[in-house]
């Protein structure tokens, strides 16, 4: 069979887009340097048997590069979620499925992939929005990404952590619409760090990590609450102690845990009301962990001080959200892990999670 050179290259081009650029799709098949069509068609057929990948967002080109070199890779080319109509069409025959928070990978999806699928790797330390067992069952294997983004996490949360305790919002919305005026002695004061009891929900890496920042800061103190002990505590000079001691002695409480069957709504009035009146809890871990009515009302009626959150539920959270409402909480649009590095180090990490997977080998970070 003759294939003339032209038509062979029309096959063999290295990114192609379709549907109207909505996706991305990558292969890099490699052409001979020779032109006898035999050879070059042979190559071209050996493409064909690569794996596929769908990747349902715009996500750091490391990723999409790194798995383009010996898979076919479709791309969702946009910064908002595929919608689900789109996800369910575009998984079929996919052998691996990169995906983030925003996805719900359930039976339905799974269904709809189809048997072969081997890998479901998500951009993410999280990965409540996938249903595990449902995976299990069907012999796919889960990838998540944690690690890459633990000190990304940890700055934030004390970033966020200190923005909250010094008002930081509200003295930028005075600045913003005129109301500062001369200095006053009592005017924005909020509590420091200096001699404060920090009480961490989940001493895993994000939570240590935390904690080895506060440090310089001259707390009195480290209070963490988990399943088990983290051996490195000494390290912090933390104190395991049970979750009603890290509430009632805590003067900030933070949320480092995994959304689980067990932490989901952790945070409600029966918690706030175990914190000290000028407790300030931070949240950074999942919006599930809070019940977000009891918080708003333990915030309005000062049964805690203050409340910094860069997780809600849902994510958006809505602009009439009576959270929004108070000036003694600061809520950020989920932005723990937006460091230019953590972002790519997470993109690059899903990639190979899938290029173990599809080998059948132990990915870099799989779920167990």
């Amino acid at each position: 069979m003759k294939l003339s050179l032209s038509r062979l290259l029309s096959h063999l081009c290295t990114v192609r887009v379709v549907t109207t650029c909505r996706y991305l799709s990558i292969s890099r098949g490699l052409l001979e340097t020779d032109t006898r069509s035999g050879g070059a068609l042979a190559r071209y057929i050996t493409t064909m048997s690569r794996p596929k990948v769908y990747i349902t967002r715009r996500v750091p080109e490391v990723g999409p590069r790194l798995l383009g070199e010996s898979c076919d890779v479709t791309q969702w080319n946009k910064d908002d979620p595929v919608p689900r109509v789109e996800l369910l069409k575009q998984v079929a025959g996919k052998d691996a499925l990169f995906c983030l928070l925003t996805e719900k990978i359930d039976d339905e999806v799974l269904d709809a992939a189809g048997p072969q699928l081997k890998v479901v790797a998500t951009m993410s330390v999280g990965y409540d929005h996938v249903d595990v067992d449902a995976c299990r069952k069907r012999n796919i294997s889960v990838g998540f990404t944690a690690g890459v983004l633990t000190n990304a996490t940890a700055e934030l949360t004390v970033t966020l952590l200190l923005a909250t305790s010094r008002r930081i919002r509200e003295g930028i919305r005075a600045v913003e619409n005129g109301t500062w005026g001369t200095w006053k002695p009592l005017w924005l004061c909020g509590p420091g760090l200096d001699g404060a009891t920090v009480g961490i929900v989940g001493f895993g890496r994000i939570g240590f990590a935390v904690a080895k920042r506060l440090v310089p800061f001259g707390v009195e103190k480290i209070l963490y609450s988990d399943a088990v002990r983290n051996p490195a505590e000494g390290e912090v000079g933390a104190e395991l102690a049970s979750i009603d001691e890290v509430l009632s002695r805590s003067d900030y409480i933070i949320a480092c845990c995994a959304l689980t069957p067990e932490t989901k709504g952790m945070f409600n009035k029966s918690a706030f009301s175990k914190m000290k009146k000028n407790a300030i809890f931070i949240n950074t871990s999942r919006g599930g962990v809070v019940n977000q009515e009891d918080l708003y009302e333990a915030l309005k009626s000062h049964t805690i001080l203050a409340a910094g959150l860069d997780v809600t539920v849902p994510e958006p959270l809505p602009t009439n959200s009576p959270l929004l409402s108070l000036d003694n909480c600061t809520v950020l649009p989920h932005i723990g892990s937006a460091t230019d590095k953590s972002r790519a180090g997470m993109s690059e990490l899903t990639a190979r999670n899938i290029l173990t997977g599809l080998k059948g080998e132990q990915m870099p970070c799989q779920v167990k």
